[in-house]
């Protein structure tokens, strides 16, 4: 699978390694420029190759996003129609700025992003784990319901099983807390599942216990 990755920080540069590993063909990109990731794919293979961002996101059958929530205007809006997009942002107003509607609650981080990429697939993903665990938790040979748990939402039913299907690949277990509005809210910072590390069993035994999200 072709994945696009956008941000080349502890997540995104930590999903290229784990997506590549996995033989998945890897376009990385950053703020920076291509120039500045060289080293970075260096240490990935030779199916990986960086990019500039619009690059990253046509060149991905799923497009990781792992920016400063506050910069996701800069994404170009028009580039990502029909693509899967891996929403792994977080909100964070110390370092993003307020959005009012958000210190509200009248939306969720991932609709925002939805809005702006009008016509993509936004799974909610990958924002609940500390990159070090990313990098040393997964286990293909462990059984999924045994393996720590990544966290899904999204209103495409679809997208999200090819998301899970990915996170699989790289030794996680995938469980949906339901759409966007309300499985997306569930997963921001400060929230019950947020940083907690489950297996997959203990992550579908917790949403059992809290009524769902």
């Amino acid at each position: 699978m072709k994945i696009g990755i956008i941000g080349a920080g502890n997540i995104g540069g930590t999903v290229a390694k784990l997506f590549a590993k996995a033989g998945h063909e890897i376009a990385i990109a950053n703020s920076r420029g291509a120039e500045t990731l060289k080293d970075t794919v260096a240490g990935l293979g030779e199916t990986a190759q960086a990019v500039s961002i619009e690059d990253a996101a046509q060149f991905g059958e799923i497009v990781f996003i792992s920016i400063p929530f506050g910069k996701y205007k800069t994404l170009p809006a028009d580039v990502f129609g029909g693509k899967i997009v891996v929403d792994a942002n977080n909100y964070y107003p110390d370092r993003d700025g307020n959005f009012a509607e958000l210190d509200d609650n009248k939306t969720t981080s991932s609709e925002m992003l939805a809005e702006h990429l009008r016509g993509a697939k936004i799974v909610k993903g990958f924002n609940t784990i500390w990159f070090e665990h990313l990098k040393t938790q997964g286990d293909t040979n462990t059984p999924v319901e045994e393996r720590r748990a990544i966290f899904i939402a999204g209103d495409d039913a679809e997208a999200k099983k090819t998301v899970a299907r990915l996170i699989e690949e790289v030794g996680f277990a995938a469980v949906d807390t339901g759409d966007l509005r309300y499985g997306g809210a569930a997963q921001q910072p400060e929230t019950a599942i947020y940083n907690r590390n489950l297996t997959g069993r203990e992550a579908q035994a917790f949403m059992g216990s809290e009524g769902g999200y």
